[in-house]
């Protein structure tokens, strides 16, 4: 009964806002906010507004929504243990299985087409392994960045 005369004032306000704009000459606003103020007496002249009450008042209603709660957290939980544990026995055999076999163990890196890139440079001649030679070149660069 209370929910019914609330939405009633609510319309009942809006209409009085929308009659307040049209009076504006803003005429598609007042007809927009009628609209909006229509809402709430046709959702108590359907009886959604009865319905809703009766079921935020209802032990039972509440009682619902609690054994739904439970029920989402039992399915989180065991998501979240299947998650930790790697999945189900099947589908860890499989991913043992399958990182045992390799997919092309003898695949060697993909071949060019002949003129796609230009020919490789020789190698070059191996120098003497001196440490002299490894430190020159780390001091070349190192002065080219003015270090």
């Amino acid at each position: 009964m209370i929910a019914e005369t609330v939405c009633s004032a609510v319309s009942a306000a809006g209409l009085g806002i929308a009659a307040i704009t049209a009076y504006r000459r803003r005429f598609l606003g007042a007809a927009r906010i009628a609209a909006y103020s229509l809402v709430p007496i046709g959702l108590v002249m359907t009886g959604v507004v009865q319905w809703a009450a009766d079921t935020a008042f209802s032990p039972t209603a509440w009682a619902g929504v609690g054994v739904l709660g439970v029920a989402w957290l039992l399915f989180a939980s065991t998501r979240a243990v299947e998650r930790r544990s790697g999945g189900t026995r099947k589908e860890r055999r499989a991913a043992r299985a399958a990182q045992r076999e390799a997919v092309a163990p003898a695949a060697s890196a993909p071949s060019l087409r002949q003129g796609s890139r230009p020919a490789a440079r020789p190698a070059p001649a191996s120098r003497a392994t001196d440490p002299a030679d490894d430190f020159s070149d780390i001091e070349a660069i190192l002065k080219k960045h003015g270090i």
